[in-house]
């Protein structure tokens, strides 16, 4: 039961900063290309990279989760 509950804690807390995270980076990302179209491959590339690095601490969470039952 605790093990449950402390699960389900780390989950939400690991998943809250990644998520809100990748909306200010996409957010952010539409900004920049809005105002300067032609960087948008550049802009694109970097925001995915951005992303990726950010729900690899959800992923971390989960791992700490799985690993704890």
């Amino acid at each position: 039961m605790i093990v449950t509950i402390s699960g389900g804690l780390i989950m939400a807390i690991g998943s809250i900063g990644p998520a809100l995270a990748i909306g200010v980076i996409g957010s952010k990302a539409v900004e920049a290309i809005g105002r300067n179209p032609e960087a948008s491959g550049k802009i694109m590339v970097n925001m995915l990279m951005a992303m990726s690095f950010a729900e690899a601490i959800a992923i971390y969470s989960l791992i700490v989760v799985v690993s704890a039952l």
